[in-house]
C-alpha cells in the first residue's frame, strides 16, 4: 500500500484521505492543493422545483421550514416560494375568521339569505383550493406567480 510523500499516511485511492495530495503511480507524488484537501460542492439533496413546490405543500409549516432549511435558505427562488406560501395560508386563514363571523351573522339575522349566503362559504374554499394547486403546480413547472398584494411583499422578503 503506498503511502503519501507529503503527510506519511496510507493511500487506497488517487488522493491521500489526510492532506488531499494526489498520489501518482511510478513513485511521483503531485504537491497538496494549495487550498486543502479536495471537498466536493455541497449540492441541494434535490431539485429547486421540487423544493418550490414543497413549500406550499402544508402552508405554513412547510414555509417555515424551506425558510430555515440550510440549502434552500440562499436560493431566492425557493425563498419567493417559501415567502409567499406564508402569506397566502395567513390570508386565508384570516378571511375565514372574517366570512365565517359575517356569514354566521348573516344567517343569524336574515333567516333565508343568510342560507344564500351558507351556500357561498364552501365556493371559498373551493376557490382557495384551486388557487393553492395552481400555486403548487406552477411552482413545480418553474414558473413564478406573483400574487397580487401578497407577491410584491414575499420577492421583497426573499432578496432580503
Amino acid at each position: 500500500m503506498p503511502f503519501c510523500a507529503s503527510c506519511g499516511s496510507q493511500v487506497e485511492g488517487k488522493f491521500c484521505p489526510k492532506c488531499g495530495a494526489a498520489i501518482v503511480t511510478g513513485g511521483a507524488v503531485a504537491p497538496p492543493p494549495s487550498s486543502g484537501p479536495l471537498v466536493a460542492p455541497v449540492s441541494a439533496p434535490m431539485a429547486d422545483n421540487v423544493a418550490s413546490a414543497l413549500c406550499y405543500a402544508l402552508g405554513l409549516v412547510t414555509g417555515i421550514i424551506f425558510l430555515v432549511l440550510e440549502p434552500y435558505s440562499k436560493n431566492r427562488a425557493i425563498r419567493f416560494h417559501a415567502f409567499q406560501s406564508i402569506f397566502f395560508h395567513v390570508v386565508v386563514i384570516g378571511l375565514y375568521i372574517v366570512f365565517g363571523i359575517v356569514f354566521r351573522l348573516m344567517l343569524a339575522m336574515f333567516g333565508f339569505f343568510g342560507l344564500v349566503t351558507g351556500v357561498l362559504w364552501p365556493l371559498f374554499g373551493l376557490a382557495f383550493f384551486v388557487l393553492w394547486l395552481y400555486l403548487i403546480f406552477s411552482a413545480y413547472q418553474g414558473k413564478i406567480v406573483v400574487l397580487p398584494v401578497i407577491g410584491p411583499l414575499a420577492q421583497k422578503q426573499a432578496n432580503s
